[in-house]
């Protein structure tokens, strides 16, 4: 069963809750197989559900391995949708906890812009772009400017 997501929001609560348990399948699901990605990490860009699913396995690999667990919160968010096309702006924090003793870890703010379309009434992301501020002086990405 393929799971629907009737509302924008729906997708972001599901990107949330899929990083916070690590669920790479239910992370994937609110993709669109030919989703195009600008990251802020390691690539350039990812074309197409294949090469992102290898990052996210690295990603949520390295995060087991950390024993930590992933909160994402979603800030400043804007939402301008029609009946077939969404767009969302938003500042992502995501917050690293300890898995035994829930204590924060590390924290970094991005900016994030997602465009999606609507297809067989289920919401799903064709483009994901996130970006961190630079500074200027040092050439190196800004994590904690929100």
């Amino acid at each position: 069963m393929t799971e629907k997501f009737h509302k924008v929001q729906d997708v972001l609560d599901t990107y949330k809750s899929a990083i916070y348990k690590q669920d790479a399948d239910k992370f994937l699901a609110i993709y669109n197989p030919d989703i195009h990605i600008f990251d802020s990490w390691n690539k350039w860009e990812s074309r197409g559900i294949a090469a992102w699913k290898e990052n996210v396995a690295e990603w949520f690999n390295g995060l087991g391995k950390e024993n930590i667990l992933l909160q994402v919160d979603f800030n400043d968010v804007v939402i301008e949708e029609d009946e077939k096309a969404a767009f969302v702006h938003c500042a992502g924090t995501f917050a690293a906890h300890d898995e035994d003793s829930d204590e924060t870890l590390r924290q970094m703010t991005n900016r994030f812009t997602f465009g999606m379309k609507k297809v067989n009434e289920s919401w799903s992301i064709v483009h994901e772009h996130s970006s961190l501020p630079i500074d200027m002086d040092t050439g190196k990405g800004i994590f904690d400017s929100k």
